[in-house]
């Protein structure tokens, strides 16, 4: 194979370069220096391992050509043939490089029947897990080649969540290992080549949004433009605390500024509710909420997940209502407590044959449909979380809430339906959330009074 000069790395993608995990994460912000790694890790796997079948993957045809088919053809000269009809590069060797544009679920398919040893997923935070998951199945075979699958990605997009979760968070499930999962990240002061070439980036950069900001620049998985709940503050926000002159360790004692507290007795005076969200395919969500006497509520319990020991994403409904029983029967909080509770309607949806409500039945597990209605639901929690002018809002987490705290930051705006939320997500809690606050609606707050609150 002829020589190919493809340049010096910086010291984070030195580390990309060099790692052999089998899911490698590269990135965190704008400017990283993300495709170079791509393609010159691409060009060094081909030139090392005769005969590997290497695929890079993005959305559009248009940043193929942009970040990888052009810079290639400069890069590769003669060391490798071009066809363009295929959108392949191949090498003396055998070596194959192949890219694949990926829009939408009809092309996840269409690629289903291709084999790879190295894939590469640039920009994955722009497909949905569902997608990442079909198109990972390429990578197989019996060969000598190393398996691997590479991933580029900035906070943000329709994939965030589940990026965040494997990279980030390293929250894993059964058949995934985290020894064989790695994230490098870089930032666009790590791009020496991009600083050198275009100082003005990192200014325009700055002069962003604060939340854009902190995504684009300091690489911040816990703020993304595009968040349904913008207004969810999981600690007290600097800015308020600094406008309102006290401290951000202050307004968490104080319970200022912020919708996660530290848990506490529940009165026995205080109401109970139950609100369940059954999500079929997805996890389900079944939340306690108390309510003080001036109608705030306190998210004080949460049993979320699938339906059991080794039964992966398959629901049980009589699994999940017995365990709901025994929690309401054993547990100090709820033994004993009058506990009303309101659920998804499609429970009581009898189409195909018995409903899940009368699982909910046989273990004495009462609720009432939920008021369904999503635009609405959603001005209710909005107008819950809103704070007063002391920073006071209608309601409260428990930090041992920890999959509400998870899940609310990272749900998005649907780019079809701008002022609903993007149902693709996991939106159980959210769903559940939203049918106790349609079951105790109130009015919008207003700044510095207290909130009028709806008791029914």
């Amino acid at each position: 194979m002829p020589t190919v000069n493809i340049g010096r790395p910086n010291a984070r993608q030195a580390l990309f370069l060099r790692d052999a995990h089998k899911y490698v994460a590269f990135g965190g912000a704008r400017g990283g220096g993300k495709s170079w790694a791509v393609r010159a890790k691409a060009v060094l796997l081909a030139a090392k391992w005769p005969r590997i079948k290497i695929m890079i993957v993005r959305r559009s045809y248009p940043e193929l050509w942009n970040n990888h088919i052009r810079p290639l053809r400069e890069l590769l000269g003669a060391a490798a043939r071009y066809n363009d009809q295929k959108k392949e590069f191949t090498f003396p060797n055998g070596a194959v490089i192949m890219l694949r544009a990926a829009a939408n679920e009809r092309d996840m398919d269409k690629y289903q029947g291709t084999e790879c040893d190295v894939l590469f997923i640039d920009e994955a935070t722009q497909f949905t897990e569902d997608q990442y998951d079909r198109i990972k199945a390429c990578v197989r075979g019996v060969n000598g080649c190393p398996k691997r699958i590479y991933l580029t990605c900035n906070p943000g997009g329709v994939g965030h969540q589940w990026v965040k979760r494997l990279f980030i968070d390293r929250r894993y499930r059964d058949a995934e290992r985290p020894e064989e999962y790695v994230m490098h990240r870089s930032l666009v002061t790590d791009n020496t080549a991009l600083m050198e070439s275009d100082p003005d980036y990192v200014r325009q950069l700055e002069s962003l949004p604060p939340k854009l900001k902190k995504a684009w620049l300091e690489g911040d998985w816990d703020v993304f433009e595009g968040q349904f709940f913008e207004d969810f503050a999981p600690r007290p926000s600097e800015y308020l605390c600094a406008a309102h002159g006290i401290t951000p360790e202050r307004a968490a004692a104080e319970r200022r500024w912020t919708h996660v507290i530290e848990p506490f007795p529940i009165p026995k005076e205080w109401r109970i509710y139950r609100s369940f969200d059954f999500g079929y395919a997805r996890p389900f969500s079944c939340d306690w909420w108390a309510v003080d006497y001036d109608g705030r509520a306190y998210l004080f319990y949460q049993f979320y997940g699938c339906s059991g020991p080794n039964q992966g994403l398959k629901k049980d409904p009589d699994w999940i209502f017995s365990q709901i029983r025994a929690l309401e029967t054993s547990l100090p909080e709820l033994k004993g407590r009058e506990i009303r509770g309101v659920a998804d309607p499609s429970i009581w949806d009898y189409s195909r044959g018995d409903a899940i409500i009368e699982a909910a039945y046989r273990h004495g597990v009462d609720f009432e449909p939920g008021d369904n209605t999503r635009l609405p639901g959603w001005m209710q929690c909005h107008y819950r979380l809103a704070f007063d002018g002391e920073g006071f809002p209608m309601v409260y987490f428990f930090n041992t809430c920890r999959h509400a705290i998870r899940t609310l930051p990272l749900l998005q705006y649907d780019e079809h339906k701008p002022e609903d939320l993007d149902t693709s997500q996991e939106d159980h809690f959210a769903d559940s959330f939203r049918y106790f606050c349609m079951m105790r609606p109130i009015a919008p707050r207003q700044r510095g009074s207290a909130a009028q609150v709806s008791r029914r």
